[in-house]
């Protein structure tokens, strides 16, 4: 294949990801879009990865096939397996030091924590660090960031898949399962079982409004980022979504527009 057709193909290949990413994660794809140009396969790459993660607890009710769908992850991640069509741009990306192995190993680690609900506030939010903290982290070095804002991306991607979280309390309902720490739903009088048959009640006894203001602490207000503000715009998209936790609605032209603005101030 001469140069042009390596070009076509890496180009297809590209909208590809781009079309899964959309599609499965549509706030970071948006987010993603604000990444030079030359870094924003490896982005969405990773993206693709974190969603595949997620699956493996999303398609299944019991926590073993998960851990078993995690740990093949685990293995493509070290190069020892091939079945999947992100496999070999992982492999090549890794290889080639613009993925961090070590970063994405955790991630699978965090996933495998994810399988159990947390009991108490703390350990919540440490998992909050682990699995999205772990991902902003990720993202930031293959934006090329290091040493201090790579911690702020951690905090920031902590707070925004905490929004996440209390934004999927049906979702996951639907599913028989509740991931809130138990400490705070028996602080409201509540239980994992009556969440899931009744996911209002999170929002009708002010669970979500408790756990927004750690969340928010995370958050903090926005700062300078640099090259690396892509990794950290989720977070206007986790302010927003915290600033009144009992009303958060589908995406917005509103999301969109502050979203720009953050990229173009190269703060989040």
């Amino acid at each position: 294949m001469g140069a042009g057709g390596v070009r076509q193909a890496r180009g297809e290949a590209v909208s590809g990801l781009e079309a899964r990413v959309r599609r499965a994660d549509p706030d970071r794809f948006l987010c993603a879009l604000f990444a030079p140009a030359a870094r924003r396969r490896d982005l969405l790459l990773l993206y693709a990865l974190n969603h595949e993660l997620a699956r493996a607890a999303e398609v299944t009710r019991e926590p073993g096939l998960a851990m078993i769908r995690l740990a093949w992850w685990r293995e493509v991640i070290a190069g020892e397996r091939r079945e999947h069509e992100l496999a070999a741009p992982l492999g090549e990306a890794i290889g080639a030091g613009r993925l961090d192995r070590a970063l994405l190993l955790a991630l699978v680690e965090a996933r495998e924590a994810e399988l159990e609900a947390p009991s108490g506030v703390g350990e919540w939010l440490a998992r909050l660090e682990a699995g999205p903290g772990t991902l902003a982290v990720a993202a930031g070095r293959v934006l090329g960031g290091d040493g201090a804002v790579l911690e702020r991306l951690r905090a920031l991607g902590a707070g925004y898949g905490g929004a996440g979280a209390l934004r999927s309390v049906a979702f996951w309902a639907a599913q028989g399962r509740c991931l809130l720490p138990a400490a705070a739903l028996a602080a409201a009088g509540l239980s994992a079982d009556s969440v899931i048959e009744r996911p209002g009640l999170v929002v009708a006894r002010g669970v979500a409004e408790a756990l927004a203001v750690p969340l928010r602490e995370r958050l903090g207000t926005a700062a300078p980022l640099g090259g690396v503000v892509a990794a950290g715009l989720p977070a206007v998209l986790a302010r927003r979504d915290l600033r009144a936790p009992a009303r958060m609605r589908p995406r917005g032209i509103g999301d969109r527009a502050r979203v720009l603005a953050a990229a173009m101030r190269g703060r989040a």
